[in-house]
């Protein structure tokens, strides 16, 4: 990065910085005062377009191939890594709650380096106000899409409130979206399930769709399985309802006018391209993303078309990621933190279990990869 390149990003920056703190001043004010939402959003709106800030026009959001957002995995250093892998691959960060957003430390739950862009903010939430709040911060702060978490079906997220419980209330998930739309220029996504519990008609996932759809959102990222609260557990929710397919198909038929991406079960490029071919807008991949992040290589040429300068090596990737390593260290950030997401770098290779007890035994990037290579 050039001087003037610097001054500029740290010019805006500063600039931003002051314009959140005058949202959310008026955010606060206007809560307390009872102050209709469209009130808000309007206001919010002009003090943004009369701000200093002057972002640059960003492209649209290319969803063919995205990482889903996974608590406790798709943080800062997950997805810095990934962009080793992959440059063109929509990456999302774990679900921020609401409260996160609005009374805790922000800039922790909300900044990020620019080098991981393209980015997404997923946030959990039921409050109309305050996810319009919440929307117009994700812009300032430079996401490139902020979307409403309606498919968690985690205890805490039930007993707030959101998450997927949103999925019963379609009016209410519709007034949540309405006001984000209104509070921001960026998409504003919305990421279900096919169903809940006994309600797995395809008119319950038709009628769900249809009233947040008529508020502004027009991207719906659908995970293939219905979220059962009875008797299941969260982690049993990932795996144990069964995958339907085809119920996604037939909303994207149905839905021609929305950007229709499935998520669930998905393990490899071939199986999003395969998604991509039969007409839906893109695929997400979850689990596998971290499991098995090497794949991710290949992603900007299979899926996108377009050949990017990417470590050849998984060796190679790791010396690239090193000096962020060491820099974060040096912040007081421990190393089981920052290596979790390399875990699974060596997956199905003959050095993979001794990877593993490298990152598990050393304490720098460096150490381990020495580990390695000390056979």
């Amino acid at each position: 990065m050039n001087s003037q390149d610097a001054y500029t990003r740290l010019s805006t920056t500063i600039a931003a910085s002051a314009i959140i703190t005058r949202l959310r001043g008026v955010a606060h004010t206007a809560r307390a005062a009872q102050v209709p939402i469209r009130a808000i959003a309007a206001h919010c709106r002009k003090m943004m377009a009369e701000s200093t800030v002057r972002s640059p026009a960003l492209a649209a959001v290319d969803r063919r191939l995205s990482v889903a957002p996974m608590m406790q995995r798709t943080d800062s250093h997950f997805r810095r890594f990934m962009r080793l892998l992959t440059r063109h691959t929509l990456l999302y960060t774990e679900m921020i709650p609401l409260g996160a957003i609005l009374e805790g430390p922000r800039e922790r739950s909300l900044r990020f380096d620019p080098r991981e862009q393209p980015v997404a903010l997923q946030v959990g939430g039921a409050d109309p106000s305050g996810l319009a709040e919440a929307a117009g911060y994700s812009e300032a702060y430079g996401y490139r899409e902020i979307n409403l978490n309606c498919g968690c079906p985690s205890h805490s997220v039930q007993h707030g409130g959101f998450g997927i419980v949103l999925m019963r209330t379609p009016a209410h998930t519709a007034e949540c979206v309405r006001a984000m739309v209104e509070n921001t220029s960026l998409p504003v996504t919305v990421k279900a399930r096919i169903g809940l519990d006994a309600q797995r008609s395809d008119a319950f996932l038709d009628d769900f769709v249809g009233a947040v759809a008529e508020a502004g959102c027009k991207t719906f990222i659908i995970h293939a399985r219905s979220a059962w609260l009875k008797g299941l557990s969260p982690k049993q929710n990932r795996s144990v309802p069964p995958l339907d397919y085809a119920r996604v198909h037939r909303l994207a038929r149905k839905r021609p006018d929305l950007d229709i991406i499935i998520n669930g079960g998905i393990r490899s490029l071939a199986e999003a391209n395969q998604f991509l071919a039969q007409g839906l807008g893109g695929a997400m991949i979850g689990r596998a993303a971290w499991e098995h992040p090497w794949q991710f290589t290949e992603a900007d040429q299979r899926v996108f078309g377009v050949d990017s300068s990417l470590p050849p090596t998984r060796e190679g990737a790791l010396r690239a990621h090193a000096p962020y390593v060491d820099r974060v260290l040096a912040d007081g950030e421990p190393f089981h933190r920052v290596a979790r997401p390399l875990v699974g770098l060596y997956r199905d290779q003959p050095k993979a279990r001794r990877w593993r007890r490298a990152l598990a035994e050393t304490r720098t990037l460096d150490d381990a990869l020495g580990h390695m290579t000390a056979a």
